[in-house]
Formats: C-alpha cells, structure tokens, sequence
C-alpha cells in the first residue's frame, strides 16, 4: 500500500551503482528502511533530500513483510545541513541521530520519540550559536521518552526533598545517581555497588532548568557546565541504552553496506 509519513533521516549508506538506502524514522511506523533507486544520480530529485539530519514528507510503497520499502516520493521539511556550516552544530546534530538510531526500534511506532527528535533539529536549524544546549536538552527528555526518567524533586534514597535539602544543608554538592536514576542528598544511605558520582549543586539547578524548558530557548550555563551535563547525561543514557537488544535491521543494514 501507498502511505505518507513525516521522517527523520537517521543514515544514508550507498548501493550498488547509483542508488542508496536510507535508515529513517518516521512517525507512524518507527524506525523504516528504504531503496532511493538511482538516488546518488545527479538527476535525482529525490535523493539530495535524503542526508542525515533532514526532516522530511515521504511517500512509501509499504509492504509488511519487506525488509527494505521502496520509495515513491518526497519532500524537505527541515534542513540543519542547509544552515550556515558550523561544526558544533553538525556534532550536535550527528550525536542526536546516533543515539536516536539505538534508540528506535524497528517498524514499532513511538511518536514520543519522533516529536523530541524532530524538535531537537527544529532547535539546531534555529538556533545562532550554543547549540551544545540543545544536547543537553534532548539527552534530558530521550530518557524520560524511554522510561528511565532520573529523580529531579526527591532524593533518591531518603525521598526528602532536593530543594529544601539543598537549603536546609547549605550544600554546594549532590551526588547523581545512575541506578535507580536520580539524584541523592550527601550521607543518606544508599545500597552497595551503585555508581555514583559528585555533581555541583549548580549543575544541578541547569538541569532542572533544561527539565523545565518547553517550547522557550534552551537556558544559558557556562560552556563547561554544559559539557559536563551532556556528559552525564550521556553517560546515563549509554547505561540504559546497553540494556536495550540489539536490532535486526542494522544486521541488515550492515551487511548492504559492505556488499
């Protein structure tokens, strides 16, 4: 059957001649394959369209037992690669769609997921400069999209309250849990063999700021401040996502490529 569906272009590998396949994900069916036959021609109208990053308005010939759908048509909605270069954007941009394809699973449809993804890019193409933010931002609500969401109001191991221990205390440090997620007051009791790590109280509030962020500009920190919440979020994130098991289709994918 014919079908439309907003995507987001996940990976573009070549094939054989003149064509490509592409590794999207689309908001109703999740993660999809699909042959741009001819699609590296430099008549293609289509193919220039399909670079990771892009959002776009596809049309599919969509068959449920195909590993690979074929494509029909397509439009650009958003470009992040069309803005002015900058390097920064571009590693924000590529470490998004890396963590969205592991992520995402096969033909199984999370339209959660979709929306934080397509306003990450929506983000990158709008925004002029400290994009970092947006990482930062987009780590923060994929975890809570896959159901492992850390603790911002109580603590972790006591349920006491964050901010009013924070007052209470005059602490100028938390300790960040990885598992349970969340954060924890310092000298509560807390179980054997856990990862924990120190975390300013600073850096703290930045992310309970990011957490209460909606549809404004992502707010400002210092620079290394931000690097340092990417990479606990990450680093959180990459904990969970190991958990996660391993995809079908990127076997399938992997093997093309290197046909």
């Amino acid at each position: 059957m014919i079908v439309k569906t907003r995507a987001v272009v996940l990976r573009d590998i070549k094939y054989r001649d003149q064509s490509k396949i592409c590794l999207l994900l689309t908001r109703e069916y999740g993660q999809v394959s699909v042959i741009l036959k001819g699609g590296r021609s430099a008549k293609s109208r289509t193919g220039p369209l399909f670079s990771p990053g892009n959002v776009i308005d596809a049309v599919l010939y969509k068959k449920g037992n195909r590993d690979i759908q074929l494509l029909s048509d397509a439009s650009l909605v958003l470009s992040p690669l069309a803005e002015s270069p900058d390097l920064e954007r571009f590693s924000v941009l590529y470490r998004v769609l890396d963590l969205v394809r592991y992520a995402s699973t096969h033909e199984e449809k999370n339209v959660p997921l979709f929306t934080i993804v397509h306003a990450a890019i929506w983000r990158l193409c709008h925004a002029g400069r400290d994009f970092q933010p947006i990482l930062a931002w987009f780590l923060l609500r994929l975890v809570g999209v896959l159901g492992f969401a850390p603790s911002l109001d109580r603590c972790v191991f006591s349920n006491h309250d964050l901010a009013v221990g924070i007052e209470e205390m005059k602490l100028r440090e938390l300790l960040f849990v990885h598992d349970p997620g969340g954060f924890a007051l310092p000298g509560t009791a807390f179980v054997n063999n856990v990862s924990i790590q120190t975390v300013p109280v600073s850096r703290y509030r930045f992310i309970r700021a990011l957490a209460a962020t909606g549809n404004a500009p992502c707010p400002e920190a210092p620079p290394d401040e931000v690097v340092a919440v990417c990479n606990l979020l990450q680093e959180y994130c990459s904990r969970h996502l190991d958990r996660m098991p391993h995809r079908k289709h990127l076997d399938i994918l992997s093997r093309l490529a290197s046909a």
